[in-house]
């Protein structure tokens, strides 16, 4: 059965819009006007819906930067998290927006949530923001912060191809070789077939012979014949080759010695 707001609007999942107030439509829309009456008269800007979402969550997810700094100069709590854990500084980086970002940092917001959810930077190299990647990490962001699900902030931005912010996270100083069940930066490149992804990895140092919890190097997510598995193939012969010579030259030596 179908049930509709009073304006008329469906409403698709009842526990998530019944308790949706004046302020977080206001704070949603960008109606700063409106959002502005709303605070005068009183109305309470940390409100939270059943999935403990504030009208500063729905103000940042937008990229409402007006918004976010009316509801922080009347009080909002800038750490305020929902029922994912998440905060307001996530759900801007969420959208991409580096006002709302600046915003909330400049309020206190933690760049570091002491929690194994996603972090403001998992959400910025989730959405692609290398802005977003680049302020997070001058302000003290944890480039190996683990999240259960997706990993750390390298894994998501290679899941997503996000190339610029990989970049960026590993002239940080990112673990390159940083592993989630075993599976590395690596193997997620391998899986996307992604062969500059890949590139970039081997030259950080990514370990080509990494095994995840399945037994699998990256290269056994790679079609045969194809750009990627053709570029892993190539870098492990060379690195045989490399070992090979190696340890020719450490046998040597030690027959000099002798």
């Amino acid at each position: 059965m179908e049930t509709r707001a009073a304006d008329g609007s469906f409403l698709g999942d009842l526990g998530f819009w019944v308790e949706r107030t004046p302020v977080h439509e206001a704070a949603q829309r960008g109606e700063t006007r409106q959002l502005q009456q709303l605070i005068e008269s009183g109305a309470c800007v940390n409100q939270v819906m059943v999935d403990s979402i504030t009208p500063l969550h729905a103000a940042s997810l937008q990229g409402q930067a007006q918004c976010v700094q009316l509801l922080l100069a009347a009080g909002a709590q800038v750490d305020a998290r929902n029922i994912d854990g998440s905060t307001p500084l996530c759900d801007a980086c969420a959208s991409g927006s580096i006002e709302c970002v600046k915003l909330l940092l400049s309020h206190g917001a933690k760049v570091n949530p002491p929690l194994y959810t996603a972090s403001p930077l998992h959400e910025a190299c989730m959405s692609g923001s290398s802005e977003c990647v680049r302020l997070l990490i001058d302000v003290g962001a944890n480039l190996e912060a683990h999240d259960c699900h997706f990993g750390t902030p390298l894994h998501v931005a290679c899941a997503r191809e996000h190339l610029d912010c990989v970049k960026m996270l590993l002239n940080a100083g990112a673990n390159v070789n940083a592993a989630k069940l075993h599976e590395t930066a690596l193997h997620h490149a391998a899986k996307v077939k992604n062969v500059d992804l890949i590139e970039m990895l081997i030259q950080f140092g990514g370990n080509i012979y990494a095994r995840d919890n399945r037994g699998r190097k990256p290269s056994d997510y790679t079609w045969s014949s194809s750009a990627s598995a053709k570029c892993l193939e190539h870098y492990e012969k060379t690195w045989r080759r490399l070992f090979q010579r190696a340890r020719l030259g450490h046998a040597g030596s030690k027959r000099f010695c002798l």
